[in-house]
Formats: structure tokens, sequence, C-alpha cells
């Protein structure tokens, strides 16, 4: 485990500062395919709203 991202044992970690942006990319991103994206601060998983509750393409935001 060396630098600010990366897999430790399989599982992503990302130590960065967190920002808006990237949490927005992992939290609600509805062009992304996975439900399950790596972490916005720390180490595992953040599930993908978007995709959870079944939004999908560039229209997508929450509320419409």
């Amino acid at each position: 485990m060396g630098g600010k991202t990366g897999k430790f044992l399989g599982v992503p970690y990302d130590w960065r500062p967190l920002t808006r942006e990237r949490l927005k990319s992992r939290w609600w991103n509805p062009d992304e395919p996975r439900l399950f994206t790596p972490k916005a601060l720390g180490w595992g998983f953040d599930v993908n709203l978007a995709r959870l509750f079944g939004r999908h393409g560039k229209d997508s935001s929450p509320g419409s």
C-alpha cells in the first residue's frame, strides 16, 4: 500500500482530499455502469445511487 490511491488486497483506497466532483462521480453517476464504485475518501466501496435507482444517461439527475 503506497501512494494516495490504489488497491490493497483487492480493495480500492483513496486518501486524497475530498472534492465535490469526486464525491458526485462516485455517489451519483448515471454514466458509470458499476453499482459499487471506489470510495470517494477512504478504503472500500461507495454505492452509485444513480444505478441503484435505475437512472441512466446524462439527463438523469436527482429529482428528474
